[in-house]
């Protein structure tokens, strides 16, 4: 996919580089974020209006150190360095980098000595994030200091000539509360853009690319009723219209009344061509006795696989598999070309893919976070109740029962899940969380009900708050409310007696359990 603006991030396993992809999209400007050791070929390929270079875990005089190709100074395009990028700018054109003595983590008070480009329309002070252990002892030639803090002589430096500039500190994260400005600036002032990335240009650009890749082929999409499916099922049906078939797989890890709800909506609302096929059968025998949460995710990306192979064939002449694919699923799935960033879980739909998949993928999405989905879902025009949907995985309740995944602890957790649900929507908290949902522990307890001892399953109650599932936060819900839900799932859902509440934030946690 191609865009008119477009901001390069070379991502060199910082925790933070999702963010400053984030913060140069809030600016209406799309950004990409590629590894390191990007080809220069790539790099020219992309057209992009300016360069980020972001923070890792590394240090760039080791042995090893992640360094990107150094004739990305000679392509004239901007380029800002964060803290390890400001780093390799430094050691690749010259400069001078140690392990220092005292270092900098956390708040820092940042003097600005030159006020006219990256830093125009500050004062002479602000606060910063500091994460580093390392500093800049000795500028590149050209180069200048544009900012300094008391431990740190060099905490941002440029080439104003050039338009290659470096900042020790992070500015992409909440904890320095200019740092948006400094985006800004570098965007608009340096980069020289426009900010034209919109929801609607996203779609127009989305559009044209399907239709390239696509030609005159045929696609199956997998269709969840989530909002990501849903979003890209309607992006390729606007693209190549009757020639997309929706594939929805019942695969029994479904929620309460699913298949009846997509059936509905798809059929009578968005008028596309939808196949329901029942693999529940299919899916559970696969999953027999399997635990490992990860082998669980693999075996329904396989089977998945499988069934839409099938279902292609049927259809006749098929090529492309449509996905609902996010840009966090990518993110923690793989790691960049081997390198600095590390696995957090493999996605179904990423790295449960078997290697030999016979249809070629389409996702339109890959590159988007939630929020970003729910807003082109708007400009679409797809019904609020779609859009305002919470996230649901894609391997369904598998990831929500801890251990061997039956028939029966479905619908168990279906029916637990449901009141969950009903009950939040009733209290007014479902728009406002983003995610609400139980999970079935791999434990019972003891109880007493009616003066008799029972011993059944623990359900645990997950609610979060989040702007793109990142990063979230546990939702402080009313005590009544959770009361309320505990009573009923133990009074209505036979086989379970205790209800636990998670109050754990990501990180450490995930949001899903497995």
């Amino acid at each position: 996919m191609s865009f008119e603006e477009l901001i390069l991030v070379l991502d060199f396993g910082s925790q933070y580089t999702q963010l400053i992809a984030r913060r140069i999209r809030e600016e209406k400007v799309f950004s990409v974020v590629k590894p390191y050791n990007l080809p220069l070929t790539q790099i020219k390929a992309l057209k992009p209006k300016g360069i980020i270079l972001s923070g890792s875990p590394c240090n760039v005089y080791q042995k090893d150190a992640p360094l990107p190709d150094p004739r990305i100074y000679s392509l004239r395009i901007p380029i800002l360095g964060i803290c390890y990028g400001l780093q390799v700018t430094s050691e690749l054109l010259g400069g001078s980098v140690k392990k220092v003595k005292h270092r900098e983590y956390g708040h820092a008070s940042l003097s600005i000595d030159l006020r006219d480009d990256l830093f125009f329309g500050f004062g002479r002070e602000m606060s910063c994030w500091m994460s580093h252990g390392d500093q800049v002892l000795s500028l590149p030639h050209g180069f200048e200091t544009i900012a300094h803090t008391s431990s740190s002589p060099i905490a941002g430096f440029r080439n104003k000539k050039l338009r290659l500039y470096g900042l020790q500190f992070h500015p992409e994260v909440t904890h320095t509360p200019a740092g948006h400005k400094i985006f800004k600036n570098f965007l608009y002032r340096i980069c020289g853009v426009r900010g034209k990335w919109t929801p609607k240009s996203f779609i127009h650009e989305t559009v044209k690319s399907i239709q390239n890749q696509i030609g005159k082929e045929r696609v199956v999409l997998g269709l969840s009723g989530g909002v990501d499916s849903s979003v890209a099922a309607t992006l390729v049906h606007r693209s190549i219209g009757s020639r997309l078939t929706c594939i929805f797989v019942d695969n029994g890890l479904l929620r309460l009344g699913e298949r009846e709800r997509v059936r509905r909506l798809f059929k009578k609302h968005l008028k596309m061509n939808i196949k329901i096929v029942d693999a529940s059968e299919r899916f559970l025998k696969a999953l027999k006795g399997v635990s490992d949460p990860e082998k669980k995710r693999k075996i329904i990306g396989k089977v998945f696989i499988q069934v839409f192979e099938d279902e292609a064939r049927r259809i006749g002449r098929v090529s492309f598999l449509g996905q609902g694919t996010l840009y966090p699923d990518v993110i923690e799935s793989v790691s960049f070309h081997g390198g600095p960033s590390v696995t957090i879980k493999s996605h179904h739909n990423v790295g449960g893919l078997p290697e030999r998949m016979k249809l070629k993928l389409v996702e339109p999405l890959r590159e988007l976070f939630k929020d970003e989905v729910r807003s082109v879902g708007m400009a679409l025009g797809l019904p609020k109740e779609l859009i305002n949907r919470q996230p649901f995985p894609g391997p369904g309740l598998a990831v929500r029962i801890l251990g061997p995944v039956t028939k029966t602890g479905c619908d168990l957790l279906r029916a637990v899940d449901f009141i969950v649900v009903e009950e939040i929507k009733k209290a007014g908290f479902y728009e406002k969380l983003w995610q609400s949902f139980a999970v079935l522990l791999p434990i019972k307890s003891v109880g007493v009900m009616g003066d008799e001892r029972t011993y059944e399953n623990v359900v645990a109650i997950r609610a979060v708050t989040s702007e793109d599932g990142m990063t979230a936060d546990w939702a402080k819900l009313p005590p009544q409310l959770l009361s309320k839900i505990s009573n009923r799932c133990i009074n209505e859902v036979r086989g379970v007696n205790r209800v636990c509440y998670d109050i754990s934030s990501k990180p450490p946690a995930t949001i899903e359990w497995e």
